[in-house]
C-alpha cells in the first residue's frame, strides 16, 4: 500500500508540473483528491489493515493529500499570474503610435447663413425673438389680415392639427405676438422653421426656414425698408450686388414688394441659375397693413412699420450654389464636410 501511495503521489506531482491551464489543474484535483479520486480510494482500503498499521498509513495518506493540495494551489497561482501577464501584454497600448485623427464637426450651411444674418441685423439694431411652431389660426392667419376664404387657409397648403391649431406656415405669427407684448419702437427679426404641404423636390420641402423682420415706429416709410434691405443684400452678396423692388401683394402689407438681387453666378448677364433673367428673388416685403397694427393694439394713425420675410433655405442654396434643397436636410456627411 505504501508503494501504491508513493506511485500515486509521484504521478500527481508530474501531472501538476506539466499542467498548462486551470482546467487541467481542476481535472488533476478531481482525479486524485475527489470523492472517487485515487488518494481517496487508498483511504477506503484502510479497513483491511491491522490496528497497528492504520494510524501509520493514515498519516502517510494525509501527508500525501496535503502535499498534492499545496502543489495544486501553487500551480493555480502560477497559471493565474501567467494569464494576467499575458492579458496585460495583449492589452498593452503602444504610446509611440500616432493617435487616430479626431473627426471635428462642421457648422451646417443653414446655421452658418443664419448666424451671418443675425449678426447683420443685430448690427442694425434688431433684436432676435422666437415663437411657437404650433400656432393658432388667430396668430397665423386672422390677425395677419388673411381672410377666411384666402387660398393659404386651404388644407392642401397648411398642416392642421385641430379645429384651431396648425403648424405655422410663416414666422410672421411671432411678429403678432411681439407687437402684442411690446410697445413701439419695435425692431425685431424672427427666425424659425415653418411648414407647408408642399411636394418634395429640388426646390420645395414641407419643412423650411424663414426669417421675418419687423420695424414699427413713428414716421417709418418705404425708404427705411429699402435702406435696410439694400444694406442686407450688400452684406450677404457683396457691395456690387444690385437690388430691385417689384410691386406685389401680401394680405398683411400694403404696399407690398418682391425683392430681387442681381445673380451672383453671372453678374446679371443671364445664366442657368437665374433662368436667363439676371435676377434672383430672395424675399417679400412691404409696409405693415393698418389692420394688422390695429389687431395688435397699435394706432396706425400714430405708428407705421415695415416687414419682410426671407427664405433662409433659398438664401443658403444661392449663396453656396447648392442645386437641390433636399441636401440641406439629408445630413449626408459627404455634403456637410464641404462647409
Amino acid at each position: 500500500m505504501k508503494q501504491q501511495l508513493e506511485a500515486i503521489k509521484l504521478a500527481a506531482v508530474e501531472a501538476i508540473n506539466t499542467a498548462s491551464d486551470e482546467k487541467a489543474i481542476e481535472e488533476i484535483r478531481v482525479k486524485y483528491l475527489g470523492k472517487k479520486g485515487e488518494l481517496t480510494a487508498i483511504l477506503k482500503q484502510m479497513g483491511s489493515l491491522s490496528p497497528e498499521e492504520r494510524p501509520v498509513m493514515g498519516q502517510l495518506v494525509n501527508e500525501a493529500k496535503q502535499s498534492v493540495e499545496e502543489l495544486i494551489a501553487e500551480k493555480k497561482a502560477e497559471l493565474s499570474a501567467a494569464a494576467t501577464l499575458q492579458k496585460l501584454k495583449d492589452e498593452t497600448i503602444d504610446i509611440t503610435m500616432p493617435a487616430k485623427t479626431a473627426k471635428v464637426g462642421k457648422i451646417h450651411p443653414l446655421n452658418s447663413v443664419l448666424d451671418d444674418m443675425i449678426d447683420i441685423f443685430q448690427s442694425m439694431g434688431f433684436d432676435v425673438v422666437d415663437g411657437p411652431e404650433v400656432e393658432t389660426d388667430y396668430y397665423n392667419f386672422e390677425c395677419l389680415n388673411v381672410p377666411a376664404d384666402h387660398p393659404a387657409r386651404d388644407m392642401q397648403d397648411t398642416f392642421y392639427l385641430g379645429e384651431n391649431l396648425l403648424l405655422r406656415t410663416q414666422t410672421s405669427a411671432a411678429q403678432i405676438r411681439t407687437m402684442e407684448t411690446r410697445k413701439p419702437p419695435i425692431r425685431v427679426i424672427c427666425p424659425g422653421r415653418v411648414y407647408r404641404a408642399d411636394e418634395v423636390d429640388a426646390t420645395h420641402s414641407p419643412v423650411f426656414h424663414q426669417i421675418e423682420g419687423l420695424v414699427v415706429d413713428k414716421g417709418i416709410t418705404m425708404c427705411d425698408l429699402k435702406g435696410v434691405l439694400e444694406q442686407f443684400a450688400h452684406e450677404i452678396y457683396g457691395k456690387d450686388t444690385k437690388v430691385k423692388f417689384r410691386p406685389s401683394f401680401f394680405p398683411f402689407t400694403e404696399p407690398s414688394v418682391e425683392v430681387d438681387v442681381s445673380c451672383s453666378e453671372c453678374g446679371g448677364k443671364g445664366c442657368r441659375v437665374c433662368k436667363g433673367s439676371g435676377w434672383i428673388e430672395i424675399l417679400g416685403a412691404g409696409m405693415v397693413h393698418p389692420s394688422v397694427l390695429k389687431c395688435c393694439g397699435i394706432d396706425p394713425e400714430e405708428y407705421s412699420g415695415f416687414a419682410f420675410g426671407i427664405g433662409l433655405d433659398r438664401l443658403t442654396t444661392t449663396r453656396y450654389k447648392i442645386s437641390d434643397i433636399r441636401l440641406l436636410f439629408e445630413n449626408d456627411k459627404r455634403f456637410l464636410e464641404q462647409f
